[in-house]
């Protein structure tokens, strides 16, 4: 099964890596989910949260506060202004 590779990074620090099934995130031109062979992409990303289907686990939620998005060869690599990983949404744990 293709998976995604995922780096959150803000900036002073980093936030999350690992394998995924799907990215979620609202960029300048909307919500944006990425799926493995997705073509590639570099997007402004606007305040709010993203949302990660790992491709063990329950899902991660991060908040944060701007930056960009790209998506190159099922690698996704978000960088941030700021960012922090949430709980897990209701009724996935």
């Amino acid at each position: 099964m293709a998976e995604l590779e995922v780096e959150i990074v803000a900036a002073d620090h980093f936030v999350w890596s690992g394998p995924a099934k799907m990215v979620k995130a609202r960029t300048a031109d909307g919500e944006v989910g990425i799926l493995p062979g997705h073509t590639p992409l570099l997007a402004i990303m606007h305040a709010g949260e993203i949302a990660i289907e790992p491709v063990n686990g329950s899902r991660i939620t991060a908040t944060v506060d701007g930056g960009f998005f790209s998506v190159d060869s099922d690698r996704v690599v978000i960088v941030a202004d700021n960012a922090k990983i949430g709980e897990p949404a209701a009724g996935t744990r």
